[in-house]
C-alpha cells in the first residue's frame, strides 16, 4: 500500500486535472495532513467509518486558545477534504469501500448582508483619492471598478491589461472563483478613470517593468496583491469617516444591493457576480426585507388602484338552510 503522503501527491494530481484552484488545492493537502495526524493509520484501507466518526467529534470538541469551538465554515472544509479523498481513493479502486460515504458536512447558515454601504457612502469613499497624484488615480480607478462591476477582491488583482475592453465598456473576468470565466459589464465613469490609469498612471509606475501585463500595479511596478488592495480600499473608507468596516467585498455588497433596489433580474446579478448558486445571490434580496413592502407599494397592480378601500364594501348575502326556521 503507498503511503499517505504518495497517495496525497496522487490527489493533488486528480484536483489539478479537475481544474480546481491552487488556493482549494493548498487548503485540502493542509487539512489531509491534520488527518493523516490525528487518524494515526498509515494504510488507508485500515479507515472505518467508526474512525471518521470519532475524527470528527474531535473536531466538535477543539477549542481555540480563546475556548471557542471551530467555525462551521472551518468544519465543513476538513469535513469536505477527507470526503473528497476518500470519494478518491474508492474512484481509482485503491479502496474498495468509501468510508466517508454517509457522512455529511454540517450546514451552513447563510448569513444576511449587513452593514450594506448606501450610495451617498460610496461617493463619499469614491471622492477621497486625490486625483492630482499617480497613485490617486489609480486608487479612484480600482474603487470605480469595484463599485461598477462587483468583482471579487483577487479577481480585481488577477486582471491583465487585455482583459480591459475600453471601446465595448466590459471587463474580462478569468479563472474567477471556482475557475470559471465570465465577461461583466463596466459603467462608464469606471471606464474613464481606466482609460487615465492606462494612458497616464500605469507606463509610469511599469517604466522599469515593461513586460508587466498585470492591470493594477503598485508605485514600484509590481503587481498589485489582495492584501494592497484591501488597504487602499479600507485607508480612503477611513479618509471618508466611514464608521462602517470598508473592503473590497463591501464594495461587492454595494453593487448588489445597488442594482436589486433598483429592479434588476436576480439572474443576471447573479451572472455578474459569478454566483455558482442562485441561494448565494438571493441572500441579497433578504437583506433588502425593510424595502420589500415600500417596493410593493409601489409597483404592485391592486396596490396602485385609485379607489379608496372603503369604497369597495362587499355584499354577502347568507342563504338560509332548508332545515332552518323563517
Amino acid at each position: 500500500m503507498k503511503s499517505s503522503a504518495d497517495l496525497l501527491s496522487q490527489f493533488t494530481e486528480h484536483l489539478e486535472m479537475l481544474n480546481r484552484s491552487p488556493a482549494t488545492i493548498k487548503n485540502y493537502c493542509s487539512r489531509l495532513r491534520e488527518f493523516f495526524e490525528a487518524v494515526s493509520e498509515p494504510d488507508m484501507r485500515r479507515v472505518t467509518r467508526s474512525m471518521l466518526e470519532a475524527y470528527i467529534a474531535g473536531l466538535y470538541q477543539h477549542r481555540t486558545q480563546d475556548g471557542k469551538p471551530y467555525a462551521v465554515a472551518t468544519l465543513c472544509i476538513k469535513i469536505r477534504a477527507v470526503k473528497r479523498f476518500f470519494e478518491f481513493l474508492s474512484a481509482a479502486n485503491i479502496i474498495f469501500i468509501d468510508p466517508s460515504e454517509t457522512i455529511k458536512e454540517p450546514q451552513k447558515e447563510r448569513r444576511l448582508v449587513q452593514k450594506v454601504l448606501t450610495p451617498e457612502e460610496v461617493a463619499k469613499i469614491l471622492d477621497r483619492p486625490n486625483l492630482g497624484t499617480l497613485p490617486g488615480i489609480r486608487d479612484r480607478a480600482i474603487l470605480e471598478t469595484l463599485y461598477s462591476t462587483g468583482i471579487r477582491r483577487g479577481e480585481l488583482c488577477g486582471l491583465s491589461i487585455y482583459d480591459v475592453d475600453l471601446a465595448a465598456k466590459t471587463l474580462r473576468i478569468n479563472q474567477g472563483k471556482g475557475r470559471k470565466d465570465r465577461v461583466v459589464p463596466l459603467g462608464k465613469h469606471a471606464a474613464r478613470f481606466l482609460q487615465e490609469y492606462i494612458a497616464k498612471v500605469r507606463p509610469h509606475h511599469t517604466r522599469k517593468n515593461r513586460g508587466e501585463r498585470r492591470l493594477f500595479v503598485s508605485i514600484h511596478g509590481k503587481p498589485l496583491d489582495k492584501q494592497a488592495a484591501s488597504l487602499i480600499v479600507k485607508h480612503h473608507g477611513k479618509e471618508a469617516g466611514i464608521k462602517k468596516p470598508v473592503s473590497p467585498h463591501m464594495f461587492r455588497h454595494a453593487f448588489a444591493v445597488a442594482l436589486m433596489k433598483n429592479g434588476a433580474d436576480i439572474t443576471a446579478v447573479q451572472k455578474m457576480l459569478g454566483h455558482a448558486d442562485l441561494g448565494t445571490t438571493q441572500m441579497y434580496i433578504r437583506s433588502l426585507a425593510l424595502d420589500l413592502k415600500a417596493v410593493q407599494v409601489k409597483t404592485h397592480p391592486r396596490e396602485k388602484d385609485k379607489k379608496a378601500p372603503q369604497a369597495i364594501k362587499p355584499r354577502i348575502e347568507r342563504k338560509k338552510s332548508r332545515h332552518e326556521p323563517d
